[in-house]
């Protein structure tokens, strides 16, 4: 007999749905006693929670009741593995509770998120999860569908008076900068995206008071394109900088990427040519050489913190709205290294 304990030792749906040998979304119908279950299956779901003593969560049962026990989530770009894995961590959560997700991408575009969210609300959506695309509006939850609606602000804010869960940008580049600065960097470039968004000015704050604490170089900033097309010239205008800069921190791991890509087709080797540090710390980071260092947000853990926040909306709809930022942590490893005499030469010719 399968044990049946999730985390913390509570029976999860999913631990019914594989002791009758069904999918989660069928032992979801049989929980919302749907006519659209064969009666033999809903007998062997149900013989299943006798066996395993699962207990259905009842803030997740009247979430269900509502409608269909859906939660809508909206990210800006499914190309970038940080939302692959935010979304992986907010999935975890609400399947916990035996709630589905209808995801959705923006592409970054608040035309097509205003039209995500209508045509979720349309779906009958119990609440919707969403980073904000940019150029959001403050009165983005005008139309009337979204003015009740439990609503979670993620990684990015636009408005105080709804959830927000994100994470700690200005101590993360901190941290960066200060590491670098240890290591004998006086010249730190900062490698942004085009688009303009809360993230971005508090990654921004944190890099220009670093900078200012911590070394005697002035801030250096560069854009680098959404694909790595244009990368070429971008980053010959990073490295013929006055003063060239020894050492570049980007917004995001994608962003580390294309540099490390471009700076492998110029002959340069990150961590001895030019000091390189990510900013995510996603899985897929691990396939570069020289591995590389990257300040960790935990994007699963962000993703079941705004779950969980989700979850005590519902509960809690008329209780204040909430900011939670949760830590970073910087991971060093051999990319981010210390000037060296070859890098000086190497990146000034």
């Amino acid at each position: 007999m399968v044990n049946g304990k999730g985390r913390k030792g509570a029976t999860r749906l999913i631990d019914v749905a594989r002791e009758a040998g069904v999918s989660r979304a069928t032992a979801s119908l049989v929980m919302r006693d749907s006519p659209l279950v064969a009666q033999e299956t809903r007998f062997k779901v149900l013989a299943a929670t006798e066996r395993l003593g699962y207990v259905r969560n009842m803030t997740a049962a009247r979430l269900r009741s509502r409608s269909g026990g859906i939660v809508g989530v909206i990210v800006p770009n499914l190309r970038n593995p940080f939302f692959a894995e935010l979304f992986a961590g907010i999935e975890e959560a609400l399947e916990t509770h035996g709630l589905a997700v209808l995801i959705g991408n923006s592409r970054d575009d608040r035309e097509r998120q205003a039209d995500l969210m209508r045509r979720m609300c349309e779906h009958g959506v119990d609440g919707i999860i969403f980073c904000p695309a940019v150029g959001t509006a403050e009165d983005w939850r005008a139309m009337p569908s979204l003015r009740r609606l439990p609503c979670v602000q993620v990684l990015r804010h636009v408005v105080e008076t709804v959830d927000y869960v994100g994470v700690d940008y200005r101590g993360g580049m901190w941290a960066a900068v200060e590491a670098l600065a240890g290591l004998g960097h006086r010249h730190i470039a900062f490698a942004i995206q085009e688009a303009e968004h809360s993230a971005l000015v508090e990654r921004l704050e944190g890099y220009n008071a670093a900078i200012e604490a911590f070394g005697p170089g002035a801030p250096c900033i560069v854009k680098i394109p959404e694909t790595f097309e244009d990368m070429g010239s971008r980053v010959a205008a990073l490295l013929s900088a006055t003063p060239a800069p020894t050492a570049t921190i980007c917004f995001n791991d994608v962003v580390a990427f294309h540099l490390a890509a471009a700076f492998h087709d110029r002959g340069l080797r990150p961590g001895y040519d030019h000091a390189l540090i990510g900013f995510d710390d996603v899985q897929a980071i691990e396939v570069l050489r020289p591995r590389m260092a990257s300040v960790a947000t935990h994007p699963g853990e962000v993703g079941r913190a705004a779950a969980r926040r989700m979850l005590f909306r519902v509960e809690q709809p008329d209780a204040p709205a909430e900011r939670i930022v949760l830590p970073t942590e910087l991971v060093l490893r051999p990319s981010a290294a210390a000037p060296s005499e070859a890098s000086s030469h190497t990146i000034s010719s």
